[in-house]
């Protein structure tokens, strides 16, 4: 199992930028895909984006692609997501996790897929 703890969360204006990170603790993550969720008030949670173990492959949500970029770097056991031109429609609370497959080739969007979450940091974004 990974434990992870997400930071970086707050409030912004539309079109600003801010940085997630998420750091975990334990042996697998450099073995591990990552994802990052929201769940916004009311709303089921979904996905926003993955990456490989090995950071070479990525996948984004529709809703989010050419604004957020999900990077990791395995030598500080943090995983990243990069936000940019925030909407309003982004306030939620972001979450990280872990894939319950080490060394998986394919990137799923699935939270059953995911075995290890973080807490989530509340991203509140105004008009």
């Amino acid at each position: 199992q990974v434990q992870l703890v997400e930071s970086g969360g707050g409030l912004v204006q539309a079109g600003h930028s801010l940085r997630l990170s998420c750091v975990a603790s334990g042996r697998t993550f450099s073995l591990s895909n990552m994802g990052w969720f929201r769940q916004a008030p009311g709303k089921e949670r979904e996905f926003v984006a993955a990456i490989t173990w090995g950071g070479s492959i990525t996948d984004y949500a529709d809703s989010v692609k050419g604004r957020f970029t999900i990077s990791r770097d395995n030598a500080k056991n943090t995983v990243y997501l990069q936000m940019n031109s925030l909407k309003p429609e982004d306030t939620a609370v972001y979450y990280c996790a872990a894939d319950r497959r080490l060394l998986g080739h394919d990137l799923s969007r699935s939270e059953a897929d995911f075995s290890s979450w973080g807490q989530g940091t509340q991203v509140t974004v105004s008009s």
